[in-house]
């Protein structure tokens, strides 16, 4: 079964698609790659789909945001003279992507190095090294921060007047509990760990039940029931303060815990 990661993706001075190696592996690790050099994307891209990488390619950042979302990892690389890849990297940030970043580079002087690390890159590779230690670095990349998150996963959250303790599955309001149930709780969990991004019907009711079941009346019943866990949620909320609004809605797409001013 081939690997479905938006496997086309646009070159960056012809206006074909460039078609990406086919992945074999179903857990495969994410990787998009951006480099604005045609024929060292491609090569590098297909280099990394034999390792087992499923790899999007992208020459340039405004569409880095949408190809992110489902990406595990991001390879930069710039060879532009008036674009640097740490200047490629500082832009990353304001664009809110919470990706791992690995920066390739022609060579790598330890002050070049440093500064790369210090504007938020995880790793900094020289592009001599090759594609094998790349994909190694990767792995490593990918099984730290996965290690990471799953640390942080018990770890209490606060935000405002919210507590929410992962390791009893709780959420406090102004040091009263909620009394949640498992699934409110989930959703909850979900809305705060997005603070100020709008989360889809489905998305809210994947974690209400489980990702894929199917309820309610027609392809999008499920929403009658968002909408339901949604309004028992901040009932629950508005016991303990008739003023809580945080839980906002996007008519038609989702829902969003508010952003704190």
């Amino acid at each position: 079964m081939t690997v479905a990661f938006d496997q086309v993706a646009m070159g960056l001075d012809a206006g074909a698609p460039v078609l990406l190696a086919s992945v074999s592996e179903p857990h495969a690790i994410r990787v998009l790659l951006i480099e604005n050099g045609a024929l060292d994307r491609g090569f590098l891209a297909n280099e990394l789909s034999k390792q087992g990488f499923a790899v999007r390619q992208l020459a340039s950042l405004p569409d880095a945001p949408d190809a992110a979302r489902d990406a595990d990892i991001i390879v930069l690389h710039c060879d532009r003279a008036k674009n640097s890849s740490i200047d490629l990297l500082v832009k990353l940030h304001p664009l809110g992507l919470n990706v791992p970043v690995v920066l390739l580079t022609g060579e790598v002087p330890p002050a070049h190095e440093c500064l790369a690390l210090d504007k938020g890159a995880v790793d900094v590779i020289c592009k001599s090294r090759g594609s094998e230690v790349l994909g190694r670095r990767i792995k490593g990349v990918v099984k730290i921060i996965g290690r990471m998150d799953r640390l942080q996963s018990d770890r209490a959250m606060i935000c405002g007047k919210l507590l929410l303790r992962p390791d009893v599955s709780r959420v406090y309001w102004n040091d009263a509990d909620l009394d949640l149930t498992l699934g409110e709780y989930n959703i909850v969990h979900l809305l705060v760990s997005n603070v100020g991004k709008y989360i889809t019907y489905r998305a809210v009711y994947d974690r209400l039940r489980h990702e894929g079941f199917i309820a309610g009346d027609g392809p999008d019943g499920y929403r009658a029931n968002v909408r339901s866990a949604i309004k028992r949620i901040r009932n629950k909320f508005r016991a303990l303060d008739p003023t809580f609004d945080e839980i906002e809605n996007y008519a038609g797409f989702g829902y969003c815990w508010k952003k704190l001013d």
